[in-house]
């Protein structure tokens, strides 16, 4: 299927367009040596493409060959990118916090003839398999010093100017690798018109994103939710975007970039959520009356204005409490804090409500690394709590239920439209089992469609399971409310094939110091997780959150806790925090079984 791109097509032409019409806008800010932000104009920014697209057309780069990058967000990241579309290559990026083996095989896989890395530590190990991969006959050290030195590529390039070409919106501009949470990563094309497409259909939604807007950078660009939603969508509008330090420093970069607008994942609100209320808790006394005051008039406020009410009492009370609880947490994000995007999963209504109530609206959206990212979204104009909005423009969600037993509203999500990839990077036959003969792309996704036509996803296909009963299971879900619990971290469930369903729990230890004091508990986790009492008190949080919400064979019956968490370096979770749930099952499996000897 063909579609009819808006001009303009290409990143190329979209980076271009942004640096002739906001040369001295501010474009990138990084945490100089003194901790403070420095900023780098869209022209500055531009002068690098520049001599990075000429060096890499000295060193042999051109139209089709592969360039990699193995870093976090930095300016640099951005000047690679952009310089090697200029020449009509394509740009693979990789994760800095990734395993050794994934670095290898997408190396291989993808054939990468140049690659950037950002630490020494990661050239070494790069360079330890390079003999095994022919095809890279360049490796670039970004902080480097020296021939192999990015800064000596930049000053080559300064010295022999090369034009950039100009793609069409069929090549390819990115190799994305998706997060393999059951087998080998694969390679999905996203196009030039992939691109450019996706991103102006999430920038008409949004219409107050001009040349003030600022965006404080935590997702990584080589993810196609950050890729899309912030930097290639900022372009439209010459907005500025702060890079984060690190987690360690984001609450000072809040204050320093003063963001209007944030791009973020469930889990990041989930612990700010949990972070405000631990806090208040703890606090107690007269901050935390006031807190609760504040909570429920807010509350009201928005039932209220549900049902086209108002009240002058209500009003004033909330300017009052709004002024002594509510701006001190905006004033946490900066105080400029407008609204928040948020994907991979859809956020939990009551936190949904919270933010917005706090007045920081997070609006739910939903897309894949095959659709660049984004199908559907919510916006101020358009959104409904617990749905992931509306299809955005020129895209169609279908709704096939033939993979789905029952008489339910629901079935799998099919995508429609010029944000759909190109395919699978060498895999012709996994291309042909996700597309259908008319040019749409099954997404694995379970879901449904309103009558307003806002989607509400309902599951995953590959994680349904069947309990020993026939019932079917969509353990996500579950696993969001059990992750909202005040003691747990995060969680598992499981139950394929089994009588009932257990749950591997990881606690929040520090949510529980104060039950672990008053039992005079010891403070090792390993020792804390075989704890009878402290089983009880999770096992008993649990069911008594989901009694009312879910079916009785959904609750878990068992749990085991973990005194590790799921994380990248323990492979245990994905780049966009979905669990591996083979790798977790394989790890645990003997303790699994165990529960169902008991």
């Amino acid at each position: 299927m063909t579609y009819e791109y808006e001009k303009p097509d290409n990143l190329v032409d979209l980076f271009e367009s942004a640096v002739a019409r906001f040369p001295e806008n501010p474009l990138f800010g990084t945490k100089g040596p003194d901790g403070r932000y420095q900023w780098l104009t869209y022209k500055q920014v531009g002068e690098q493409v520049d001599a990075m697209r000429s060096a890499l057309a000295g060193m042999g780069i051109g139209r089709e060959d592969f360039v990699g990058i193995i870093a976090n967000n930095r300016v640099e990241w951005v000047v690679a990118a952009f310089a090697t579309y200029g020449l009509g290559a394509r740009f693979v990026p990789m994760y800095e916090a990734e395993l050794e083996k994934t670095w290898r095989y997408i190396i291989q896989h993808s054939e990468i003839k140049l690659l950037l890395v950002s630490k020494p530590e990661i050239l070494e190990k790069v360079e330890a398999f390079r003999a095994e991969i022919p095809t890279l006959e360049h490796l670039v050290h970004i902080d480097g010093e020296g021939p192999h030195s990015l800064r000596e590529l930049l000053e080559q390039g300064r010295q022999n100017t090369v034009p950039s070409v100009h793609p069409a919106a069929e090549e390819i501009a990115v190799l994305i690798y998706t997060s393999g949470t059951t087998q080998q990563p694969k390679g999905v094309l996203l196009t030039h018109g992939n691109l450019t497409s996706n991103s102006r259909a999430g920038y008409t939604l949004y219409p107050e994103l001009n040349e003030e807007a600022v965006f404080l950078s935590i997702l990584p660009w080589a993810h196609s939710y950050a890729l899309t939603a912030e930097m290639n969508n900022n372009f439209q509008f010459g907005g500025s975007i702060g890079i984060m330090g690190s987690l360690d420093t984001l609450a000072q970069d809040f204050l320093q970039v003063r963001p209007t607008y944030l791009i973020a994942v469930p889990r990041v609100f989930h612990r700010i959520y949990e972070g405000v209320w631990a806090k208040m808790n703890q606090t107690g006394g007269l901050p935390r009356k006031l807190f609760l005051a504040a909570v429920e008039t807010a509350q009201k406020r928005r039932q209220l204005a549900e049902q086209g009410k108002t009240s002058i009492a209500n009003r004033l009370k909330f300017a009052v409490l709004d002024r002594l609880v509510f701006s001190k947490i905006r004033a946490r994000f900066g105080g400029r804090l407008r609204m928040a995007l948020t994907a991979s999963a859809t956020m939990n209504p009551e936190m949904s409500h919270f933010f917005s109530d706090i007045g920081i609206p997070v609006f739910d959206c939903y897309g894949l690394t095959e659709t660049s990212p984004a199908v559907t979204m919510n916006s101020r104009a358009a959104h409904k709590v617990g749905s992931v909005g509306k299809p955005v423009r020129q895209v169609r969600v279908e709704i096939d239920r033939s993979l789905v037993e029952g008489q339910g509203d629901d079935g799998e999500i099919v995508v429609y439209g010029p944000n759909v990839m190109a395919g699978y990077h060498k895999d012709p036959d996994a291309t042909r089992a996700v597309m259908t003969e008319d040019g749409g792309f099954r997404t694995g996704d379970r879901g449904r469609l309103d009558e307003e036509g806002f989607l509400y996803i309902t599951g995953r296909i590959k994680e349904q399971y069947k309990l020993a009963n026939g019932k079917y299971v969509f353990p996500a879900s579950v696993e969001e409310e059990i992750a909202l619990l005040p003691h747990v971290a995060s969680a598992m469930v499981y139950g394929e094939g089994r009588p009932y369903n257990i749950c591997l729990v990881v606690p929040d230890f520090a949510a529980l110091s104060d039950f672990i004091q008053l039992h005079d508990l010891p403070r090792d986790p390993d020792a804390l997780v075989q704890n009878e009492q402290i089983q009880k008190l999770i096992l008993q949080e649990i069911r008594t959150a989901l009694q009312e919400k879910y079916a009785s064979y959904e609750i878990p019956k068992k749990i085991m806790l973990l005194p590790e968490d799921f994380t990248l370096s323990n492979d245990m979770m994905t780049q966009t925090m979905k669990l591996k749930r083979r790798v977790i099952k394989a790890k645990f499996h003997q303790q699994i079984d165990g529960l169902y000897e008991e």
